[in-house]
């Protein structure tokens, strides 16, 4: 369950930077559903629940316009891996007993580095399949179709938060769907290459 959800976590990261570290911190704060290791207890304070609710903000306008979205995912390509790394560590328990896993000045210490390069890898894995795919769609809708796919993309970010928390098994469905689209977008835009004249 503990890699179902890092991975669920990871990926809705991919799709979404800020959501899910949001989401984490906030459950974290305010109910029983996650307990932060130590060495992510920070993201359960108020002052860095208030930048990422801004960041998130930020980054769901931007992803619904047409040209800027495609500014952002590029921007996007190191942030997302990074906060998919900090999300599955933090989310698994992913911190270590080592020396300073508690101490503010050395928390990296204690993290979980194969959890937390395990849970990047995925996050970049998932984000550029989503770069890809709403060039497919941008390129086909001439643009029209941004805030649609964006919206998609936060609801699914939200799904797999909310199954990676609740209900890991779910990680796997949501990933599945996330795999089908994928898939369907990448056929689609290779029978449209396929039929245009040369």
């Amino acid at each position: 369950m503990e890699l179902l959800t890092g991975a669920g976590l990871a990926s809705a990261a991919g799709l979404n930077a800020w959501l899910p570290l949001l989401l984490l911190g906030s459950a974290a704060r305010w109910t029983d559903v996650v307990a932060l290791p130590d060495g992510w207890a920070w993201l359960s304070e108020p002052g860095v629940l208030a930048v990422l609710a801004v960041l998130l903000v930020v980054e769901v306008l931007a992803d619904k316009v047409p040209g800027v979205d495609h500014v952002n995912d590029a921007l996007q390509t190191v942030v997302r891996p990074l906060a998919g790394g900090v999300a599955a560590s933090a989310g698994t328990g992913g911190a270590t007993a080592g020396p300073g896993a508690g101490d503010d000045a050395s928390w990296l210490a204690g993290v979980d580095w194969t959890t937390m390069l395990a849970g990047a890898a995925v996050a970049l894995v998932v984000h550029l399949l989503k770069a890809a795919g709403r060039a497919a769609v941008n390129a086909t809708t001439a643009g029209v179709g941004a805030p649609v796919a964006s919206a998609a993309e936060d609801a699914l970010s939200l799904g797999l938060v909310a199954s990676a928390l609740l209900a890991p098994v779910l990680v796997l469905v949501a990933l599945a769907v996330l795999v089908a689209v994928a898939v369907a977008v990448v056929r689609r835009r290779r029978r449209r290459r396929a039929v245009r004249p040369v």
